[in-house]
């Protein structure tokens, strides 16, 4: 098991994973519920400080033990809590029978058990609250919701209070892998999930808003019982790699140099920023040099980004795109000298002349490279020579959903459709690294592992973003090439770690691809993200980038 990953657990290797806790590790189910209860009371508390009256939504089964649990600790905490044990009468068993207990002798605020909708109405004053409680039905659910559990939704509806969701969103089906169902689901303002997310917590859009956080509890589970044949993982985790202490002797031949090539420049106008912007992030990503090597007449427009940058100046060809000329033995011996990493595409153009450059530049090295923007669009139509490429070498593609159609011979609306699969199938059967951009980016590995990333948002729909990701692959790439899957992933998760940060500052509206570029120094020293690190035992946040190592205190 890859012990610096975070692996994505199916609702029934979850099941098994707390079964093989309590049988083979000895560890009581009830304590685990009691974890997992302590975690939910402190969530709550953390992200959600002004919160008084608290409202607690239970059903009968384990989930609604947690929430009793928490209930209890709330209510002990001074809070002032209403409990709704929501469902059929009698007393809960098992060790939700032991939540209800402790919740009731003696008595822990206002405890209702509550059998028929009209009951709910009358309970009608519980709406009134700072919070609500969610801990209906969690990761062992079938949907739909019905009965009870769809009475109570229509009952929240009329609550503005904010929902705090105990293990998923209740009604949510745990192993979706679509941003969105169409049955009726509970809204939620956080969510707070036990061990390990299950594929809803890394697909789903679960909150309300995309900056609400998602969070992750270790409950007492050993990392030996978190079994998982999917083959998800989270992306996050790799933040680790980008976060490792540099030895204090190291000088920049350590870290590698990119080669970016790209831009354009001539009587139609020119892409002289897409290259400038790939460099500056891969030199702001940590690579020891960067050569930009673009047109010549763009020279100048690149070299003004940076005093750090080198710069190679191309024949340009009649439009100002780069001539096929360039490919002479000699001329690219020189170009590659001393180079460990490619990153090309940005800016380039699609013209015959610099088709031909791409194709055979990319054919005359062997050394790692990333594939973007025109590029993508040139290998589109030689899938042949992109399967020769991606031999005895870290290929790396990063298509957003339309290069992806062309690159799959399918439809945009086929791509989005069946994202995972799309990616995961490309990938295996072509030897490449895939990074399919969008909502929740997939990073697709030529073995079948695929990495999902929660970070970023909507302000990155705008030009630059995709240039200054392929910039930050190249730049960990050639610091970590013995480490190339957690490399790319480090690069995508910080990408949108560091658009996260920006964002704050700027909106959503206003969010420029640059900004993110400035905010990067922030998402390299932002603490708490790395699963389990050093032994530890902290919350991680998928989304929303609000918890450190969670040791009570927030981090902003």
């Amino acid at each position: 098991m890859d012990m610096n990953a975070m692996h994505v657990l199916s609702a029934a290797e979850m099941q098994a994973c707390d079964r093989i806790t309590t049988e083979r590790y000895g560890i009581p189910s009830l304590n685990l519920m009691r974890a997992a209860a302590a975690a939910v009371a402190a969530v709550a508390r953390q992200q959600f400080p002004r919160a008084r009256r608290v409202t607690v939504l239970c059903g009968r089964g384990n989930n609604g033990g947690d929430g009793m649990m928490a209930a209890r600790l709330l209510a002990d905490a001074g809070l002032d809590v209403t409990t709704l044990l929501i469902g059929s009468a009698g007393i809960p068993q098992g060790d939700a029978g032991v939540a209800w207990s402790e919740l009731t002798n003696p008595m822990r605020g206002r405890v209702y058990a509550v059998t028929s909708a009209a009951e709910l109405e009358r309970r009608k004053e519980s709406l009134d609250a700072d919070l609500i409680v969610d801990a209906l039905v969690g990761t062992g659910f079938n949907p739909p919701l019905k009965g009870m559990a769809l009475a109570a939704l229509e009952w929240v509806r009329a609550s503005k209070a904010p929902i705090l969701a105990v293990d998923l969103p209740s009604g949510w089906p745990a192993d979706e892998t679509s941003a969105t169902v169409s049955g009726p689901v509970f809204p939620a303002d956080a969510v707070v999930t036990f061990t390990a997310p299950k594929p809803a917590h890394v697909f789903g859009q679960l909150t309300r808003r995309w900056d609400q956080p998602i969070v992750v509890a270790p409950i007492g589970s050993p990392e030996e019982a978190m079994v998982s044949a999917l083959g998800i993982d989270w992306a996050g985790s790799a933040l680790a790699l980008a976060q490792t202490p540099r030895a204090a002797a190291a000088n920049k031949g350590n870290f590698g140099h990119v080669l970016v090539v790209g831009g354009s420049f001539g009587p139609a106008g020119g892409k002289s920023g897409a290259p400038a912007m790939a460099a500056l992030a891969a030199l702001r990503a940590g690579a020891g040099l960067v050569t930009a090597a673009v047109p010549a007449p763009a020279l100048a427009a690149v070299a003004a980004v940076a005093p750090e940058l080198m710069t190679w100046p191309l024949e340009p060809a009649a439009n100002g795109q780069i001539a096929a000329k360039n490919l002479a033995p000699e001329f690219l011996t020189t170009l590659l000298a001393g180079k460990t990493v490619l990153a090309i595409g940005p800016g380039l153009g699609q013209s015959t002349e610099t088709s031909k450059f791409t194709t055979g530049l990319l054919s005359g090295t062997k050394i790692p490279a990333v594939v973007d923007a025109d590029a993508l669009n040139i290998l589109a139509a030689k899938p042949v020579l992109l399967t020769k490429l991606a031999k005895g070498r870290t290929l790396v593609l990063t298509p957003h959903p339309g290069e992806m159609a062309r690159l799959a011979g399918m439809t945009v609306a086929e791509v989005q459709a069946n994202r995972l699969e799309t990616a995961r199938g490309f990938a295996e059967r072509m030897g490449v690294t895939l990074v399919l951009k969008g909502a929740r980016t997939l990073i697709a590995h030529p073995g079948g592992r695929v990495a999902v990333n929660t970070s970023g948002n909507p302000g990155m729909a705008k030009g630059g973003s995709g240039d200054v990701l392929t910039g930050l692959i190249a730049g960990l790439l050639a610091q970590y090439p013995g480490e190339a899957a957690r490399a790319v992933e480090a690069a995508v998760y910080l990408h949108g770690l560091a658009a996260d940060l920006a964002v704050r500052k700027t909106g959503e509206h206003a969010l420029l691809a640059t900004d993110t570029l400035r905010a990067l120094p922030q998402a390299f020293r932002f603490p708490g993200y790395g699963f389990r690190e050093g032994g530890g035992n902290g919350y991680v946040c998928l989304q929303g980038h609000c918890m450190k190592q969670f040791s009570g205190e927030a981090t902003e």
